[in-house]
């Protein structure tokens, strides 16, 4: 009943007073752009402050495992990886994040932070070569992490069944030139 009340008085204010009305929504129109306009720019200015913190390795060290794979899931998105979707914790199977290479191909992405003193050792690119493909049907099948793999082991095996290990020193000039590292994408 308010309300019919309201568009009753709008409506009376307009047929009296034309031009008072077509100035007053001219008004409201500028005020709406201009706050769209303002909300654009802080969200564009949002976006270059992450993407600037993003292109520091060393920010990853104080990361929860669930923040890592956001931050590499904008990585990915940043080099032109496309659909990439963070799908990681309980029930994941192995796969944090997938998504498709700038060439379509289905990307899977094991994530792995730890302390820089911890290694990311065979068991873990086991568990990983188990599920990569078969259940997850990656195509590319990587290792990301933010210290560094085993030597020996873990690194043959990786190779013998095709897993990109992406390491600390891969990490941080992928996320500061935006561009993968030679073997990322293989041909």
């Amino acid at each position: 009943m308010l309300a019919l009340v309201l568009v009753a008085i709008i409506f009376d204010f307009v047929r009296r007073h034309p031009y008072w009305s077509a100035f007053l929504l001219f008004l409201v129109l500028v005020a709406a752009a201009a706050v769209l306009v303002a909300v654009s720019h802080q969200r564009a200015r949002v976006r270059a402050e992450q993407a600037e913190r993003d292109r520091l390795i060393s920010v990853t060290d104080a990361m929860s495992g669930a923040e890592f794979e956001q931050w590499f899931a904008r990585i990915l998105a940043a080099s032109a990886f496309r659909e990439v979707r963070v799908c990681g914790g309980a029930g994941d199977r192995g796969a944090d994040i997938t998504a498709l290479a700038p060439d379509g191909r289905r990307v899977v992405v094991q994530c792995k932070r730890h302390s820089l003193n911890h290694r990311v050792g065979s068991a873990a690119i086991q568990r990983f070569a188990g599920t990569c493909r078969e259940v997850h049907r990656g195509e590319i099948c990587m290792i990301v992490t933010n210290g560094f793999f085993t030597t020996g082991d873990g690194a043959q095996l990786a190779r013998q069944l095709n897993i990109t290990l992406v390491d600390r020193s891969m990490l941080e000039m992928w996320a500061w030139t935006g561009v993968p590292p030679t073997g990322v994408l293989p041909r």
